[in-house]
C-alpha cells in the first residue's frame, strides 16, 4: 500500500506541473458559471413552489445545473489520462517498470488514485455551488445533494479506469485522447442506439453510464448502480494490467483473447447479479422520498403476498398515444415500474401490439370515400410501423375486451384471475402516465370489492354518462380524467328507483337535482334505504324546494326558500363561493390546508339549509356563505346591469347559511353517511374546469367520495410537503455571488496554477 501512495503522489505531482490540469479546473468554474448564476436573479421572484434543492441542481427539467453538467464531463478526463502510461512507454520507463521490484498492478493503482484525487477537486468545485445554494435555500436537502455529488464522482471514476486503460493501448497522448473521447462519448451515447430492437435494447442500456448517473442524481441511492461503477472502473484497470503484463509474456492470441474475456465475464456477472430486483438495496435521500412510492402504496403490494401481478399494455399504433409505448420507449416504460418492483418484484410486464382505427375514423373513411383496407395502409405508412408486428382488431378482441376505450393505450392489471383497466391520459393531462394515485387505486382494486357509487336516474335528473355543462360525467365516468372516480378506484352505475330496486352494498346512492316529484313508490324505497343505514347524497337546486324537501323530511334538514346571492364586482351575483367550514376538515384531514387558505368553492345558483340540531342524525355544516357579502334573497329576482340589494321588506334574510351539510349516526354497527347539498351544479363538468378563479371543487368533491368509501378510494398518495419552499436570495446578495466566482475563484485557480508551475520551472 505505501508503494501504491507513493506512485500516487508522484502522478499528482506531474499531474499539477503541467497547466492542463489547472486550465481544466478552471474551464469546469466557467462552465458552472454559466449554468448557475444567470438563473439565481429568478429566484428572487418569490415564485418558488418547493423542492427548491432538487429544482437548482438535480432536475434537468427545471434548472438542474448538477445534471446539465453530466453532459460535458466526459470531455475532462481524456485530456488528463492520456498520457497516464502512453507517457510511460514513449519514453521507455515502463521497461523500469517491468524491472523494477513494483508489481504492475501497483502502479495501475497508484496512478488511478492520483485520479480519485484529482477527481475529488472536481467534486470541491462542484461544491462550492452547492455551498452557495445551502446558504440561500433554508432547509437545503442535504442528502439528496450528496448522493448527487457521490453519483458524480463514481462516473468521473469510470471515466478515469477507461482513459488510463486507453492510454495503455498507444505510445502517442494525442492519440489516447482522442481514442479517450470517442470512448467515452459511445458510452455516453450508446444507450440510446437500437432502442427499438428487443435484443440490442437491454445490451446498449446495460452499457449507459449517464442513465444510471441520472438515477443516482434524482436521489436515489441504489446498489445495482454503485456496483455497477465499481465493476466499469475494476474491469478496465484489470484490462490495462492484463495489457501490459502480456506485453512481456509470451502467450498466443487465443490465451490473450481468454484472459480478456474471463474479466470481461467476471465483471458482467457481477453487474447482472447484482441488478436482479431481490439483490438490489435501495436509500432514497430526498427530504420527502418522491423515489419511493407512499406507505400507502407499500402496504397496498403487501396485502397482494407473492402471487404474481401481470401488466399488460394495449398500444394501437394508429393512435398518437403509441408513441408513448413504442419499442424505443421500453427501457422508460420499465424504469416507470421500478418504485414498485422494489416492493414486489414479480410484477410481470408484457407489450401488445395492435392496430385499430381511431374514433372518428368512420365518417372520416366516408368523407374521402376511402375503403378500411386503404385506411389500415395509409396510417402504417404514417406511423412507419411494420403492420407484421401488429395484432389486427379480432386477434386482440381475444385477448382483452377494449370497448370503450377510445383505441387508446390502456394497461390491463391481472392478479389471482382478477383484471381492472389502468388507464393513460390525453391532453390537456400535462401528464400522460397514471401516477401513483390511480396506480395504488387500479392494484387496490384487485385485492378489495370496490366501492360502487350508484345515480339516480328519475326525475330528469343530472346524468353521469353526458358531457353537457350541468352533467357529471368528467368526474364519474370519464375515462380520459385521471380525477375521474372510475380512474380512483370507484365502481359507477345508475338505477331508476320508479322501476328498480337500489341495490344493495354500494358506497352511496346519489339523487342530483330531480326535477319531477318522486311517487310514492320510489319515496318509500328511498326511505327503506335510509332507515337501513344506506349512505346517500342529495343535491337540490332552489326553486326545486317542493320536490327535495319531501326527500329530506326524515334527515331533519330542509332546504330554504330563496337564492344566497353574493355582491360581486366580477361574476354574477349568483355565483356563491363559500368557504370550507370545520366540519369538513372532520370529512377529510387533507381539507385542512385548504381550510387555512381561506379557499372556496364555486356553486353558481345556490340555496341555503336548515337543521334540527337534535335529530336522529348528528350534523356538521360543510360549506357556510359569507355574512359580509351574501344574503338570502326571497321570490324572483333579474340578474342584469343593475346590483342586487338586501330587501328586507320582502323577506330577504342576511347571514351566514351552510349550502352542504354533512350527516353521521350509527345504524347497524356501521356509521351511515349523508350528504345534503342546496346546490347540484358544483361538481358538475362546467364547475370541475372552471378557470376564471381559484376552486377547490374537484378536491371538494373527491374528499366526499372518499368519506362514502371510508377512506379506501381514492387512494391516498400525498407527500408532506417540502421544506424547501424559500429563498432568502436577495439581488443586493447576487453582486458579491457574481464577484466570488466570476473573478476570485478562477483567479485564485490561475494564480495558483501559475505560482506551481513558475517555481518549477525555476527548480
Amino acid at each position: 500500500m505505501k508503494k501504491i501512495i507513493q506512485i500516487a503522489r508522484l502522478e499528482l505531482s506531474l499531474l499539477f506541473y503541467s497547466p492542463i490540469a489547472w486550465l481544466l479546473m478552471i474551464v469546469l468554474v466557467v462552465q458552472m458559471n454559466l449554468s448557475f448564476l444567470p438563473v439565481l436573479p429568478g429566484l428572487t421572484q418569490g415564485q418558488n413552489l418547493g423542492f427548491l434543492t432538487s429544482k437548482v441542481f438535480t432536475n434537468p427539467e427545471e434548472l438542474g445545473v448538477l445534471s446539465r453538467i453530466l453532459e460535458h464531463l466526459y470531455l475532462y478526463i481524456p485530456l488528463i489520462t492520456m498520457g497516464i502510461i502512453s507517457r510511460e512507454t514513449s519514453s521507455g520507463s515502463i521497461k523500469l517498470l517491468y524491472s523494477s521490484p513494483v508489481k504492475l498492478s501497483q502502479v495501475i493503482y497508484g496512478k488511478f488514485i492520483s485520479m480519485l484525487v484529482y477527481n475529488l477537486l472536481i467534486i470541491g468545485i462542484l461544491t462550492l455551488f452547492v455551498l452557495v445554494g445551502a446558504w440561500f435555500i433554508p432547509h437545503f436537502d442535504y442528502p439528496h445533494i450528496l448522493v448527487a455529488l457521490l453519483a458524480i464522482f463514481l462516473l468521473l471514476s469510470a471515466y478515469a479506469a477507461i482513459g488510463i486503460f486507453v492510454s495503455s493501448l498507444t505510445t502517442y497522448q494525442a492519440v489516447a485522447a482522442i481514442s479517450t473521447f470517442v470512448m467515452l462519448a459511445v458510452m455516453n451515447y450508446i444507450g440510446k442506439v437500437g432502442q427499438d430492437l428487443d435484443f440490442i435494447r437491454d445490451l446498449t442500456h446495460s452499457l449507459s453510464m449517464p442513465s444510471r448517473t441520472e438515477r443516482l442524481i434524482a436521489g436515489l441511492l441504489n446498489t445495482r448502480d454503485v456496483i455497477y461503477y465499481f465493476v466499469i472502473s475494476g474491469m478496465f484497470l484489470a484490462f490495462t494490467i492484463t495489457k501490459l503484463e502480456l506485453e512481456r509474456l509470451s502467450k498466443s492470441t487465443l490465451q490473450q483473447a481468454g484472459r480478456y474475456a474471463l474479466i470481461l465475464l467476471i465483471g458482467l456477472t457481477i453487474a447482472y447479479v447484482s441488478s436482479r430486483q431481490p439483490m438490489i438495496g435501495y436509500y432514497d435521500a430526498t427530504s420527502t422520498k418522491v423515489n419511493t412510492i407512499t406507505k400507502t402504496g407499500q402496504e397496498i403490494l403487501k396485502n397482494m403476498g407473492d402471487e404474481p401481478i401481470e401488466v399488460t399494455e394495449y398500444i394501437n399504433g394508429f393512435d398518437q398515444s403509441y408513441f408513448n409505448s413504442s419499442p424505443a420507449e421500453r427501457i422508460a416504460d420499465i424504469s416507470r415500474w421500478e418504485p414498485y418492483f422494489r416492493f414486489k418484484p414479480n410484477i410481470n410486464l408484457k407489450w401488445v401490439y395492435y392496430y385499430d382505427s381511431i374514433p372518428g375514423t368512420t365518417s372520416f373513411l366516408m368523407e374521402q370515400k376511402m375503403s378500411y383496407n386503404k385506411y389500415v395502409t395509409t396510417m402504417a405508412l404514417i406511423q412507419e410501423i411494420d403492420l407484421g408486428n401488429f395484432l389486427n382488431v379480432k386477434e386482440v378482441a381475444q385477448q382483452v375486451d377494449l370497448r370503450g376505450e377510445s383505441a387508446r393505450l390502456v394497461m390491463q392489471l391481472k392478479y389471482k384471475g382478477k383484471t381492472t383497466f389502468l388507464r393513460t391520459f390525453p391532453p390537456p393531462d400535462q401528464k400522460f402516465w397514471p401516477g401513483e394515485a390511480e396506480t395504488g387505486a387500479a392494484l387496490k382494486r384487485l385485492i378489495v370489492t370496490p366501492p360502487k357509487l350508484v345515480f339516480a336516474t328519475d326525475g330528469y335528473q343530472r346524468s353521469m354518462d353526458k358531457v353537457g355543462d350541468r352533467d357529471y360525467k368528467v368526474l364519474a365516468n370519464s375515462k380520459t380524467s385521471r380525477a375521474s372516480l372510475i380512474n380512483q378506484g370507484f365502481d359507477i352505475d345508475s338505477v331508476s328507483l320508479e322501476r328498480n330496486d337500489i341495490p344493495k352494498d354500494i358506497a352511496a346512492l346519489i339523487i342530483a337535482d330531480p326535477r319531477v316529484e318522486f311517487t310514492a313508490a320510489a319515496k318509500a324505497k328511498l326511505q327503506k334505504y335510509i332507515a337501513e343505514g344506506g349512505n346517500l347524497m342529495i343535491a337540490g337546486e332552489p326553486g326545486k324546494q317542493h320536490i327535495v324537501n319531501p326527500l329530506l323530511d326524515s334527515l331533519g334538514v330542509q332546504m330554504l326558500k330563496g337564492t344566497i346571492v353574493q355582491e360581486s364586482r366580477d361574476y354574477s351575483y349568483d355565483l356563491l363561493t363559500p368557504n370550507l367550514a370545520p366540519g369538513a376538515v372532520a370529512m377529510d384531514k387533507r381539507l385542512q390546508q385548504y381550510y387555512s387558505y381561506g379557499l372556496m368553492v364555486s356553486m353558481p345558483g345556490a340555496g341555503a339549509l336548515s337543521y334540527v340540531s337534535k335529530g336522529p342524525f348528528t350534523v356538521y355544516p360543510l360549506l357556510m356563505s359569507n355574512a359580509q357579502t351574501s344574503w338570502l334573497k326571497k321570490g324572483k329576482f333579474t340578474l342584469d346591469s343593475a346590483a342586487l340589494t338586501v330587501d328586507h321588506i320582502n323577506g330577504d334574510q342576511q347571514g351566514s347559511f351552510p349550502t352542504a351539510l354533512m350527516l353521521t349516526r350509527k345504524v347497524n354497527k356501521k356509521e351511515q353517511r349523508i350528504i345534503v347539498a342546496a346546490d347540484a351544479d358544483f361538481f358538475s363538468n362546467t364547475e370541475l374546469n372552471r378557470n376564471n378563479m381559484q376552486t377547490l371543487n374537484t378536491a371538494f368533491a373527491m374528499s366526499m367520495f372518499r368519506w362514502f368509501s371510508y377512506e379506501e378510494f381514492p387512494v391516498d398518495a400525498s407527500r408532506p410537503p417540502s421544506k424547501d419552499n424559500a429563498v432568502t436570495l436577495t439581488k443586493a446578495s447576487i453582486k458579491p455571488i457574481q464577484i466570488l466566482f466570476y473573478g476570485i475563484i478562477p483567479g485564485t485557480l490561475f494564480l495558483l496554477g501559475m505560482v506551481l508551475l513558475i517555481r518549477r520551472k525555476r527548480k
